[in-house]
């Protein structure tokens, strides 16, 4: 959201301090109607002790967005869910669903309303889902949703038709803007946050894929980025080069005419075909500050597409270890990997090492 990577503004799990500007301020400033709905978890909730104004719902005003329909805003995940008869806060308002309602479907329809009020003027939406995030639980279109004791029952056979009906929601917004005759100049990007959870496996081509959420292998970092934009991209194209998180906030900065700094690299160059010179590197510092499985493998590292160096020195050839199994031995490296590690090392040495952030 700041374009910036984690060492420099991230403080606690589930905050953000609010001297920090956001994507949400910079699409405001340039004239926006701007709004956020779905998973917040910025407030500090989950720190009341040590974030005194945890409980400002005013909040996601203060970083940009003039209207918000969020879950957990200051209210933790353990007062209320986000999926069945949800507890939501909006505006200012907090509002109990009704033991019918689902959280996905009354986001989606806050965003389809939204979009009908401000169609005929500029407007940027940020929608975190929160499908399809655990506890993996019945959706509308599930067979048990239909007995109500069983709309909270956490079972991996259900993540299946959460993905299923967050390609609904998706396509319904897309829909609506075809609808309302602006779909044309609307740019819509789609992306993941993390890898599937652990106890997730999926079928890919002719192998099983196990998640990886909370760790630094592929299966956790990368994920799915898709655009659509039809009156610039006519034609669909893949793209095989490296994106970092950090870039999206340039990117948007970029599509606006702001001059803005930030940590990324703008790749609106690449969706109008003007042009765009690819990432040689993306870099990660990765410190979740939460449960102890995640932080086992908290780390820094900096990557080619094909091969990876971390922090503690570990270097890893992705093409023929994509799981990171086996550090290449500096000995048995080749000339041309002994100078794609040193390239790696200066570039990792732009970065404070973690143990010097604490």
């Amino acid at each position: 959201m700041t374009g910036l990577y984690n060492y420099r503004n991230y403080d606690y799990f589930g905050h953000l301090n609010t001297d920090q500007y956001t994507f949400g301020n910079l699409m405001q400033d340039a004239g926006y109607a701007t709004c956020i709905v779905g998973k917040w978890q910025l407030n500090g909730a989950y720190h009341k002790d040590n974030i005194l104004d945890w409980n400002d719902n005013t909040k996601p005003n203060s970083f940009g967005f003039d209207e918000y329909c969020l879950w957990q805003l200051t209210k933790s995940g353990s007062e209320g869910g986000r999926y069945a008869a949800p507890l939501i806060e909006q505006n200012g308002e907090l509002i109990k669903g009704k033991m019918d309602d689902y959280g996905p479907d009354l986001f989606v329809n806050y965003i389809m309303e939204y979009m009908e009020r401000k169609k005929d003027s500029p407007f940027f939406i940020y929608y975190p889902m929160v499908l399809v995030h655990d506890p993996f639980v019945p959706t509308p279109d599930s067979k048990d949703w239909e007995q109500v004791d069983l709309r909270k029952k956490n079972d991996t056979t259900y993540f299946k038709d959460m993905v299923s009906y967050a390609d609904i929601i998706v396509g319904s917004i897309r829909d609506k803007l075809k609808a309302l005759n602006i779909e044309d100049n609307t740019i819509i990007i789609f992306t993941g946050d993390n890898g599937t959870h652990p106890t997730i496996y999926s079928k890919m081509a002719n192998s099983i894929v196990q998640g990886a959420k909370g760790n630094t292998i592929d299966t956790g970092t990368h994920v799915p980025l898709i655009v659509s934009w039809p009156q610039a991209i006519k034609k669909g194209f893949v793209y095989n080069e490296l994106i970092e998180f950090s870039d999206f906030f340039p990117t948007l900065a970029d599509i606006v005419g702001k001059e803005t700094p930030s940590d990324g690299k703008s790749f609106y160059p690449l969706l109008k075909g003007t042009g765009y010179k690819a990432r040689n590197t993306a870099f990660v510092h990765y410190d979740p500050q939460w449960g102890k499985r995640v932080n086992q493998y908290r780390n820094q590292f900096v990557r080619t597409l094909g091969y990876k160096l971390y922090q503690d020195g570990k270097f890893f050839n992705l093409d023929k270890d994509p799981l990171e199994k086996h550090p290449i031995h500096p000995d048995s490296l080749t000339g041309e990997e002994k100078k794609t590690k040193q390239f790696l090392m200066d570039e990792l040495k732009k970065h404070p090492k973690w143990e010097s952030i604490k």
